[in-house]
């Protein structure tokens, strides 16, 4: 049998899927997959794209076919025209050479035809760049100038023939020193020309290019010592023509009523920018005799109307035109400056302002690290700074109710921009300067009255649009503050406009701030609030500076909204932009030696505000929450506010408040927390307020390591900044409490403390519970609980807490043991359930706050029993080392005063254990030392401006008498003189018998007194009128400061290792005593009573039903006055004040049980665990009786 063949099907491969037609491929790239495809000219193988590329060259090609014949008709008609005037030149020098020919000498012409005919030729065919014409041109000049009539300015014929050829033959020689004595002043003829324009500039003045004409003379100023035959003495005379020809024509112009200044103001605009803006002027021409020939009115005008273009300008040029600008001023105005005065002065010193800064830095470092700042610029910039300079500035202006909107305004910002550009460039006299502007006032219409600056300036900003809009609704500062983009592309806006009304507003305010915030630093409270009373001759100028109370508060009110706006809203108004700095740390490395210094500030990479350079968010914000501080501790020692006025409540969802807060401190920590250790400001309102204040003591070494340093700090600057930059956008709610914490209410922000406190004790610890803690460590192999045991002696509790327990630092915050041992000796037993730590803690701050013992005082207290750092401490520890025979470099002095500043330390962190514990001690502060505390927290945007800064006020709180004095001083109506004092003070050292730390000696009791300098020199300055303010709060700032600064900052030191800085500068002063004391409200005795424990026959029973006794224990309290309740409470937990959020917060819980019914028996206390020990009276009488007098005997555990 025949088998079948095979069909094409059983020999297909198994993926066949029964259609055998082949599957499209598509390539999208126009290209053929084809392997064996040929290989050759694209061309030779179109594709697709090919033949599109094709067809855009074949057009092209024609394009050009087509444009070829046109472009070579106009290259030819070119050449013909230019071949044609190269010809016609050519003819008209060979006429002008054949007319020169007939005249072999250089005498004049013999008459006026021929001499304006070769005139016409020379200027038509004459080439600046040409040697031979430049000869011809020198010829002319020499035969035009021997005429006789020429010589003495008068031309022979004033028809208007003359008037065009001249001014082209200005031009001409003008243009013939720029271009061809540049680059061969020896070749050129300098003496003729110059002779030709000074007479040209006589002759035809208003036809003389300015800028030309002073462009010539600047190459004839720097040619000068090349030319030894070139007498300056033509270059000066040249320089004085043309402004001399001018000033006759503006006089005679003034005189006659016409208005025209074109022409002058032309010259005077090359003057000025073309001359002027050249350092060799300065040292080249006399500058005196210049000035004689200047007409400052008309170089003002010249000047302010090109200003608009000023930050295109070149700093360099700018700076030099600013110093002759001011030059010229000083002798022309003399007395009384002009508001067009300070608007020049203002626009040239902010077009170079940065240049500026940093010269004036590296000058007053003198050092060889950067470009020094030109002596003569230096001289002139200086006395702008002077007091008269100053305290004049005001003059100008009208103060007056009457004046309308506009018109103050602009006046304002006029001053307030050229002020505010001075403290810019003279960071180190800023304080001299805003005393100096307070010092001066506005004329008032009516009468001759002075309107002190504060009020002018006031006046002016509670006009303004920016200030009730401000003070009516927060969000308004958003739309206020953003930068304006399209004026920033422009570089100027036009007048007139709103944004340009808006920008003088924000400078006006922006001046106010400052020189508000320096005024609350000199002016005491009474002279604060006595604005509201009417003024008279006879009060002092800080008095009359005083704005009344209603004022205050509406002021309050806008800096309030304008604060939350700039912290709530910052990243809105920033436009959320991260700009990078526009100098890399590669710049900062440069080996050039003119390169620009690494002066950084956080302020760089910001845009600024109101077309203010370097006025940015950031330095906004730091100045209005400086500003409210101070007003608001002005408000707090004395109430003058109604209550809630400084609440921001409705601003926030207070519901949920504090768990966003703590949501925002958990986000921080996770970024990095930017916290800094404390550490007091100690700087004057009167000396230098730069950041960098170490800048001469660390700039040693060579400019390259400088530079390095430089760097560095920039580096460390940009990354804090960075850092800054997204806390504000994760935690405003946190920053705003940080630095204005005055907007949430006291109990409020006590609850966040105390939730931040729960919060960390869990991250550190794991628990909450110190005894869960202590197991937990017990079983664990990795901790030693022995560094958080101590065995104390009764008699020597501080000393022993501070041997064993200094080396923990912030390891103090977890829970301590403490075994207490008695004067026998003996160990006393006891479970500590918590009473162990805090009688532990109340001993010890009893013990280190005590004035009673022989070692030397740590703390001393004021008049009113107020606690702070004994000022003289370390020099009476020195004093005693000195007696013992030791020196500075030996190590048992550096020892010996180290371990007192660790005392000092060590307190600083028992005190944050108390709050961190939220232990009460009944240890009152004084409130200068206390607002060092909340003043000293976090390195936020406005750390600097919110720092402890001494004042006259808080001088009370240190010695009532010296207050008083400087006081008197103050406002002594006649001359300081007769006192005779000078920038000295005398500290008195008492001299100890002994001290415990230092070797014996047998020194006497007597006390010596040191006399030391308030500033260099200040022995030899007296105290005048005009400086006694500088005196009165230098004294305050080396008694509040700079005396007690190594006990201060040591105290904060310990303390911030156990609270967080952050966390204080949430409270004032007042806030921060009852956190430490508790409440100075009176006491809730129903609040106590439901929180209170009983033991034995006293506890409760299932009825719930108080003993009898107990009845009567808390009758006997509500008969009481308040005073008793405090002491009865003083008397149960050593501390006379409530919990600050209720006696549910005392740790340990205020106890009572019973001990025995004798009922001649005294109640006691173990104050260590709150425990009242009340006998089981049977009368309520017999009750309080005996309980008042355990009360007032001060019986206690002795007596138990």
């Amino acid at each position: 049998m025949l088998k079948p063949s095979p069909t094409v099907e059983s020999i297909m491969i198994p993926s066949f899927t029964g259609s055998s037609r082949p599957r499209r491929q598509v390539n999208l790239s126009g290209r053929t997959n084809n392997p064996f495809a040929k290989v050759g000219n694209r061309a030779s193988n179109p594709s697709a794209q090919n033949a599109v590329v094709h067809a855009q060259q074949e057009r092209l090609q024609r394009q050009l076919e087509r444009e070829r014949p046109p472009a070579a008709t106009t290259i030819q008609r070119v050449w013909r025209g230019h071949r044609q005037r190269i010809a016609i030149k050519n003819r008209w020098k060979e006429e002008w050479d054949l007319e020169e020919s007939h005249a072999p000498t250089h005498g004049p012409y013999q008459t006026d035809y021929v001499c304006l005919r070769q005139l016409r030729l020379l200027v038509q065919f004459a080439s600046t760049s040409d040697e031979t014409d430049v000869r011809r041109l020198s010829r002319f000049a020499s035969r035009l100038l021997s005429d006789p009539l020429l010589k003495d300015g008068v031309p022979r014929q004033a028809s208007e023939v003359w008037t065009t050829p001249l001014a082209l033959l200005a031009r001409l020689a003008a243009r013939t020193i720029i271009d061809f004595g540049a680059g061969n002043p020896l070749l050129l003829p300098f003496e003729c020309l110059l002779d030709l324009l000074r007479s040209l500039a006589s002759i035809v003045p208003e036809h003389v290019s300015g800028s030309d004409y002073y462009k010539a003379v600047l190459i004839a100023i720097e040619s000068w010592p090349k030319l030894p035959s070139c007498n300056f003495r033509r270059v000066e005379s040249t320089v004085y023509a043309l402004l001399q020809s001018h000033n006759a024509i503006s006089q005679q112009r003034r005189a006659s009523g016409l208005e025209d200044k074109r022409s002058s103001l032309s010259a005077y605009s090359g003057f000025a920018w073309c001359l002027l803006t050249e350092s060799i002027v300065s040292s080249s021409v006399d500058l005196e005799s210049l000035s004689e020939h200047v007409d400052f009115q008309l170089l003002t005008e010249a000047v302010e109307t090109r200003t608009h273009g000023l930050f295109a300008y070149p700093p360099h040029n700018a700076m030099w035109l600013l110093a002759h600008y001011i030059y010229f001023g000083r002798r022309s105005l003399r007395d009384q400056p002009e508001a067009s005065y300070v608007r020049v002065i203002s626009n040239l010193i902010s077009s170079c302002a940065h240049r500026l800064e940093w010269q004036i830095h590296y000058s007053s470092l003198n050092t060889s690290g950067g470009e020094q700042l030109p002596d003569f610029v230096e001289q002139q910039l200086l006395s702008l700074i002077t007091q008269d300079s100053v305290t004049r500035l005001l003059g100008f202006l009208e103060g007056s109710s009457e004046s309308s909107n506009s018109e103050a305004t602009e006046q304002a910002s006029t001053l307030a921009t050229y002020v505010l550009t001075l403290l810019r460039v003279f960071p180190r006299r800023a304080d001299d300067i805003r005393m100096w502007l307070f010092m001066g006032g506005a004329r008032k219409r009516s009468g001759t009255e002075r309107l002190p600056a504060v009020k002018f300036f006031y006046e002016s900003i509670r006009r303004s649009t920016v200030f009730t809009s401000i003070s009516r609704e927060p969000r308004e500062s958003i739309n206020l503050l953003k930068p304006d983009l399209n004026t920033q592309a422009r570089g100027h806006r036009a007048s007139h406009t709103a944004a340009e009304r808006r920008g003088c507003e924000w400078r006006v305010i922006f001046l106010f701030m400052e020189l508000y915030k320096f005024v609350l630093m000199i002016m005491d409270d009474e002279e604060f609030l006595s604005g509201s009373v009417p003024a008279n001759e006879d009060q002092s100028w800080t008095r009359k500076s005083a704005l009344p109370t209603d004022q205050i508060a509406d002021l309050i009110k806008f800096l309030k909204n304008l604060a939350f706006s700039i912290y709530w809203d910052g990243p809105e108004i920033n436009g959320n932009q991260k700009e990078q700095p526009q100098d890399g740390l590669s710049h900062y490395f440069s080996t050039k030696t003119h390169s620009r210094p690494a002066i950084v500030s956080e302020r760089q990479d910001e845009p600024p505000l109101a077309d203010m350079p370097g006025m940015t968010l950031t330095h906004l914000k730091g100045i209005v929450t400086g500003l409210l501080r101070m007003l608001y501790e002005r408000d707090s020692r004395r109430k003058f506010l109604p209550t809630g006025h400084w609440l921001m409540t409705k601003y926030f969802e207070m519901d949920r408040f504090i768990a966003a807060v703590v949501e925002e401190e958990e986000a921080k920590k996770s970024i990095g927390d930017v916290d800094i250790q404390p550490e007091e400001v100690i700087d004057s309102p009167y000396e230098d307020d730069d950041e960098d204040e170490d800048d001469e003591g660390s700039l040693i070494g060579t400019s390259r390591t400088q530079r390095l340093r430089h760097a560095e700090r920039l580096r460390e600057k940009q990354q804090q900044l960075a850092r800054k930059r997204d806390l504000d956008l994760i935690t405003p709610r946190l920053e705003i409490m940080q630095n204005m914490p005055f907007f949430i209410p006291f109990a409020t922000r006590v609850q966040i403390f105390r939730q931040f406190v729960r919060n960390e004790q869990r991250e550190r610890r794991g628990f909450e519970d110190p005894d869960d803690w202590r197991f937990a460590m017990m079983h664990a192999h990795t901790h030693d609980m022995s560094k958080h045991r101590a065995t104390v002696r009764r008699d020597s509790i501080f000393d022993d807490a501070y041997e064993q327990f200094y080396a923990l630092n912030e390891g103090l915050k977890e829970p301590i043991q403490i075994k207490f041992v008695d004067k026998f000796g003996t160990e006393e037993e006891g479970i500590d359930g918590g009473g162990v730590t805090k009688e532990f803690l109340t001993s010890v701050t009893t013990e280190a706050f005590s004035s009673n013992s022989d070692n030397l005082d740590i703390f001393i207290e004021n008049d009113q029993h107020l606690l702070f750092p004994n000022p003289s401490a370390v020099d009476e520890r020195r004093d005693l080392l000195t007696q013992a025979g030791l020196r500075e470099n030996d190590p048992e002095w550096t020892d010996s005063v180290r371990d007192l500043l660790r005392r000092y330390e060590f307190l600083g962190r028992i005190i944050g254990k108390c709050m961190y514990e939220g232990i009460l001690v009944d240890i009152p502060f004084a409130g200068f030392f206390l607002l060092k505390w909340a003043l000293t927290g976090g390195a936020g945007a406005a750390s600097r401006e919110t720092s402890y800064r001494a004042n006259l006020n808080d001088l009370r709180d240190l010695d009532e008498g010296l207050y008083q004095g400087l006081l008197q001083l103050k406002n002594y109506p006649g001359n300081v003189d007769d006192f005779a004092l000078n920038f000295t003070i005398e500290d008195a050292i008492e001299q100890r018998r002994r001290d415990t730390t230092a070797p014996a000696s047998s020194a006497s009791s007597r006390n010596r007194t040191v006399t030391r300098e308030l500033r260099p020199g200040g022995s030899s300055l007296s105290v005048t009128n005009e400086n006694r303010l500088v005196y009165i709060s230098l004294v305050a700032r080396h008694r509040l400061q700079f005396q007690p600064r190594f006990q201060t900052s040591a105290f904060l030191r310990g303390l911030g290792q156990i609270v967080s800085p952050s966390w204080l500068s949430m409270f004032n002063q007042s806030e921060l005593q009852t956190l430490i004391s508790g409440s100075r409200t009176s006491i809730d005795i129903n609040d106590l009573r439901r929180n209170t424990l009983y033991g034995g026959v006293y506890a409760l029973g299932d009825d719930g039903i108080e003993h009898p006794t107990v009845q009567y224990f808390w009758k006997a309290l509500e008969l009481m006055a308040d005073s008793d309740r405090r002491k009865v409470l003083k008397f149960v937990t050593s501390t006379p004040r409530a919990p600050l959020l209720g006696f549910d917060q005392l740790n340990p819980r205020f106890s009572i049980r019973d001990s025995g019914s004798d009922q001649t028996r005294l109640p006691t206390t173990s104050t260590c665990v709150n425990l009242l020990k009340l006998p089981v009276y049977h009368s309520l009488a017999v009750l309080k009786e005996r309980l008042l007098y355990s009360v007032n005997a001060g019986a206690g555990f002795n007596l138990s």
